[in-house]
């Protein structure tokens, strides 16, 4: 310990503005949040931890007959079927080389009745990083739709995924 650390007690009778005011001046701190980045085809892309539900290994999945070209198909999570997308379908996935996790992500709905759940095909799940607002562009790349802006992690830049307009975009089956 520092030799220069020393706690006093403070008397029990202070009332709360002078116990604050015994702690000193409080730092002014960016407002942090947290985002899960993963990486799909070339691209690394990230969603708010608020909206993931959980990452998965690659589960048993069932084709859709007819389906759309990004919907890989769907699987079964603890009794809920969830669709299952590729984005990587159009940011430059190679032939033959099948994403390993599943980022399941959930649009949590107005009404209050049961969140919308979607799982993202992702080749490689990078991890969970702490920003402050200087680490957040609001620019997207143009010929991205479905982000709406992009984050600053480890000298790299993550497009920053907005679910509603990913679901525009990628319309899943309706189950």
């Amino acid at each position: 310990m520092r030799e220069d650390f020393h706690l006093e007690p403070l008397p029990a009778d202070l009332d709360p503005t002078e116990q604050l005011e015994a702690f000193g001046p409080l730092e002014e701190q960016a407002p942090e949040s947290q985002y899960c980045v993963f990486r799909c085809g070339r691209e690394r892309f990230c969603l708010p931890v608020l909206d993931v539900e959980e990452v998965l290994d690659w589960p048993l999945v069932t084709k859709v007959p007819l389906g759309p070209a990004y919907l890989v198909g769907i699987f079964n999570l603890r009794g809920s079927i969830v669709p299952l997308i590729d984005i990587a379908m159009t940011e430059g996935r190679r032939p033959g080389l099948l994403p390993k996790h599943v980022v399941v992500a959930a649009l949590r709905s107005e009404s209050h009745h049961e969140d919308l759940r979607l799982g993202i095909a992702a080749d490689e799940v990078i991890g969970t990083y702490s920003v402050n607002t200087d680490d957040l562009l609001e620019q997207a790349p143009e010929n991205v739709p479905h982000c709406i802006g992009m984050l600053r992690h480890d000298d790299r830049l993550a497009l920053i995924i907005d679910l509603r307009r990913l679901l525009e975009v990628y319309p899943g089956p309706s189950i």
